[in-house]
């Protein structure tokens, strides 16, 4: 069988994926993505759309293990821990244990640092120089507290250490953050507002990023369901999917949360496991916030833009079922009831979920692999894979077209896991 061969064969047409694309293309390296859907039909589609150097904290810290295996008994709780048997949760869950300590929370909030910055710096030229019509606003996000309690825990573990990275934090008294935000019910007694942080509607940005790859030269297959991978002494030399075979110089592994399932067959243990996360998408209340927003207490993320308004967040760890959880849903929606004059939109338009790619260490994988000499690795984004999507791909553009790293590639390289 005869195989279609391209410079760089991108598996995933995800946000990451078509970011690695579209950066290859403008070094002048020629790219094709297998996408098994459409081009960000997955975790890219329904998330907040938030870019967020504010999101630097990782989730791993003292204490969230005796918070998960509390969630067990609740599965409304914004951190769901699913108390069903599976192997290879349960090894990854021991593994994000061992790593709940605040030396590695300071190393992991480091690297996610230096990516997040330099991707919300190359995201506002991106969108400006490629004309990317995705709604992007410069806003800022903004967090929201109705407890002082849960405002001091963050003054300490979030706002100190954002500082100490660089990334500018405003403490606001309570009648400041109304006077902000005059979409939030009284009762606020306090935030702490991002002004670096943005945000843009993701479905439009992962399209427009298929548009430009097209533009340039790139080929999208779209449908093309990764099956199986020949390899040859170390290498792969076909990569087999429903719509055929296809051959690349070097591969390029960007399949999010099933970047695990298929790295199996190639060897490569990559510990890693899916965040379920969900969203409510509406037409615009007439009272909207005025900048991304984070209730706090209730974990409800609240974005809008000029053509709609979305409530999401939460995490749930269940392995690969699928389907809503419609107690996580209705939990979404009491949480912004508990905060905004008007939680709801007039029409609701989509209720979603999906697997965000959660890495054991919470910092994403890329770089070339140990295992295969052709393939490099750009996974593991976790809820980040919008925010660092843009240095990412310069990232990967920079070592496949040998220049200079932007950033400091040895926090993300698979080589700390031998992969």
């Amino acid at each position: 069988m005869n195989a279609t061969r391209s410079d760089v064969l991108i598996l995933g047409g995800g946000v990451i994926g078509l970011a690695c694309a579209l950066y290859l293309l403008k070094a002048g390296v020629g790219v094709r993505v297998l996408e098994q859907g459409t081009p960000g039909c997955g975790s890219s589609h329904g998330n907040c759309g938030t870019i967020t150097p504010s999101h630097a904290p990782p989730l791993a810290m003292p204490g969230v293990i005796g918070l998960a295996l509390r969630s067990m008994l609740s599965a409304d709780a914004p951190l769901y821990l699913n108390p069903r048997f599976d192997g290879p949760r349960l090894r990854w869950l021991l593994g994000f244990a061992r790593h709940c300590n605040w030396r590695d929370f300071a190393a992991a909030t480091t690297a996610r640092a230096a990516i997040l910055q330099r991707s919300r710096r190359l995201l506002a030229t991106l969108v400006r120089e490629e004309k990317l019509d995705c709604e992007f606003a410069e806003g800022g996000e903004l967090y929201v507290y109705r407890t002082t309690q849960r405002q001091v825990a963050d003054e300490r573990n979030h706002a100190a250490v954002l500082e100490r990275c660089g990334i500018e934090v405003q403490r606001l008294r309570g009648d400041e953050v109304e006077a902000m935000e005059p979409a939030l019910k009284p009762g606020v007694v306090g935030g702490l507002f991002h002004p670096g942080d943005a945000w843009l509607r993701p479905d439009r940005y992962v399209a427009e990023l298929a548009r430009r790859v097209v533009e340039l030269g790139g080929v999208i297959e779209c449908g093309a369901r990764i099956e199986r991978f020949s390899t040859d002494q170390g290498r792969i030399t076909r990569v087999h999917s429903s719509r055929g075979a296809f051959e690349g110089e070097r591969i390029v592994m960007a399949l999010g949360a099933w970047s695990p399932l298929l790295g199996r067959q190639l060897g490569l243990r990559l510990p890693m496991q899916p965040g379920k996360g969900y969203s409510l998408t509406y037409t615009r209340p007439a009272r909207v916030p005025r900048h991304a927003l984070v209730l706090r207490e209730a974990s409800v993320c609240v974005t809008t833009w000029a053509s709609g308004y979305r409530l999401g967040s939460t995490m749930e760890f269940s392995g690969y079922a699928e389907g809503l959880n419609r107690r996580r849903l209705d939990a979404l929606r009491r949480g912004a009831a508990t905060g905004l004059h008007e939680p709801e939109g007039p029409e609701l338009q989509e209720e979603w979920w999906g697997w965000r790619p959660m890495s054991v260490d919470e910092v994403p994988i890329i770089g070339p692999s140990t295992r295969c000499s052709n393939l490099l690795l750009a996974t593991a984004h976790g809820v980040l894979g919008v925010s660092m999507s843009a240095a990412t791909g310069e990232l990967v553009a920079s070592m496949l077209a040998g220049v200079a790293s932007p950033i400091d590639a040895t926090p993300y390289a698979p080589a700390r896991f031998q992969l």
